[in-house]
């Protein structure tokens, strides 16, 4: 019998996917590459099924006689391997972010006189809206805690984006760019502490509450299904912190950052220019392990925050206290440094992978922004958070807005700065 290669995601199955695959069983005998967790997480989303499971679904499918993983977008590999006949595909690939893909399997065949074969595109189908539709359904807590822990299994480097209230949130969860044949998009957000005490017009002190801290966080929640990374400033009290721990869990946020300093906080880009304290090692690590023990799931993470290059107190300082919080039960351990450059930061991550693998690492390039995502993920590092730029971005606009206003005496001049009210109506699903 000929043989036929077609690949697909397979996380949401339509009578579209059923169609393609019965044109190719009247080709000759059928192999479905199943793209693995990994390659949907770089250009779609996190699959809403894990990859064994899809595999064991199409497996069940009438006329498919062999399901193997592809673990790339490109289809080339498994065509060298396999040298089918023929490949299948719907006819929707011949332009967007597939094209470049399609170009390359048509020459790939080319090589033992190979074919492919496009079938015509199911009228009504849309992945994208079905996508869309699963999203206005939103998640749960148990769902969304767990989604951090799976991306890091999967990704090389995750992206989280400061968001202080729905409509940023909305902004973190929406947002995709193409390039190439590659999605971008960001993989959770980072709740802030001082966008969240900004906002409100209150210094970054631990002023704000949790309770209204966890107000903010519900009201992300409410509106998004992406994960949620908290900054937990110090943590508080060894007691408080159990109970915050816990809040977070029932609310869904996947983790929390605190960091090793006691006393009134001051925001650690101050450094030394303001009194800061460092916490003890033994205080920070007990702080830690009562966390971890009033957690409930295992998939809420803490991450210490060490603040040991903020303070100047050395790269050694800084591994020991490391070591010592994942003695403690950290799950993560993020390095933050108010330096322009990002050498200190270079030369931990090197010292702490090379004794410590697994562990995950987390960098906030605020004050060294001219590193690249790419550079930080070669020195092991697994999430990058950009900790405040949406907020550092909507103030300088909206003073430009009220300025226009108050010179012209007039709002003429800052309707080009502004979306149009019909396009705010728009905005926000059920708002029109």
């Amino acid at each position: 019998m000929k043989k036929v290669y077609l690949a697909m995601s397979a996380d949401i199955i339509h009578h579209g996917h059923i169609n393609v695959i019965d044109e190719a069983r009247k080709l000759g005998e059928e192999t479905v590459g199943i793209l693995t967790d990994q390659v949907i997480a770089t250009y779609k989303r996190f699959p809403v099924i894990e990859f064994e499971q899809r595999k064991k679904i199409v497996e069940n499918l009438k006329g498919v006689s062999a399901v193997i993983p592809q673990d790339t977008l490109d289809y080339v590999p498994n065509l060298l391997k396999l040298k089918p006949d023929y490949v299948v595909h719907g006819d929707d690939w011949k332009t967007g972010i597939q094209k470049e893909i399609r170009e390359k399997v048509i020459e790939t065949l080319k090589e033992w006189g190979g074919e492919l074969v496009e079938v015509e595109y199911t009228k009504g189908v849309s992945v994208s809206r079905l996508d869309q539709t699963l999203q206005e359904i939103g998640t749960t807590p148990q769902i969304r805690i767990s989604r951090l822990r799976k991306l890091l299994e999967v990704k090389p480097i995750l992206r989280f984006m400061e968001a202080h209230n729905g409509l940023t949130g909305l902004i973190v969860e929406k947002l995709r760019i193409s390039q190439g044949d590659i999605v971008k998009q960001f993989d959770g957000m980072w709740v802030s502490s001082l966008c969240d005490s900004t906002v409100k017009g209150k210094p970054d002190i631990e002023l704000v509450d949790n309770s209204s801290r966890l107000n903010t966080i519900n009201d992300i929640l409410e509106v998004t299904t992406k994960p949620i990374i908290m900054d937990g400033d110090t943590g508080g009290h060894v007691e408080h912190f159990a109970y915050l721990v816990k809040s977070l869990e029932r609310l869904g946020v996947s983790a929390v950052i605190i960091e090793d300093k006691v006393g009134l906080k001051k925001n650690s880009l101050f450094g030394t220019d303001a009194e800061q304290e460092q916490d003890s090692i033994e205080h920070f690590s007990s702080k830690i392990s009562r966390g971890k023990q009033a957690q409930v799931t295992e998939d809420f993470m803490i991450i210490a925050r060490v603040e040991s290059l903020i303070l100047k107190a050395g790269l050694e300082d800084a591994l020991k206290r490391a070591k010592a919080y994942i003695e403690a039960g950290a799950d993560g351990i993020m390095i933050h440094s108010k330096e322009k450059e990002p050498d200190e930061i270079f030369e931990f991550c090197r010292e702490f992978r090379k004794v410590n693998k697994k562990t995950a690492l987390v960098a906030v390039p605020s004050t060294y922004s001219q590193v690249r995502e790419s550079e930080l993920a070669e020195l092991g590092v697994d999430i990058v958070i950009y900790a405040n730029h949406l907020l550092r971005s909507a103030y300088p606009a909206m003073i430009d807005t009220a300025q226009r206003i108050l010179e012209n005496e007039r709002a003429l001049e800052s309707e080009e700065c502004c979306m149009s009210i019909k396009d705010i109506l728009h905005l926000i699903p059920g708002g029109s």
